[in-house]
């Protein structure tokens, strides 16, 4: 099996959110009204489970509102 990198889109739940100390639990996306996200690259081996298990871990994180994959793609 191959690797793949994806890059997950974290969400916080308010502008007022510590982002430093929400990327140390887990680069920058401006969205609206002084609100940002967090992307995040990660690679895992492509299999079933797939990005499930990573997703899950960072939406169970505090101050995280959604998480979600924004691209995918297989490593040569």
């Amino acid at each position: 099996m191959g690797e793949v990198v994806n890059t997950l889109k974290v969400m916080p739940e308010s502008p007022e959110v510590d982002l430093e100390a929400l990327k140390a639990a887990i680069t920058d996306e401006p969205i609206a009204f002084g609100l940002v996200a967090l992307n995040v690259v990660f690679i895992v081996e492509d299999g079933e489970g797939g990005t499930g298990p990573t997703e899950d871990a960072v939406t169970a994180l505090a101050n995280v509102a959604s998480a979600e994959i924004t691209d995918s793609r297989r490593l040569m």
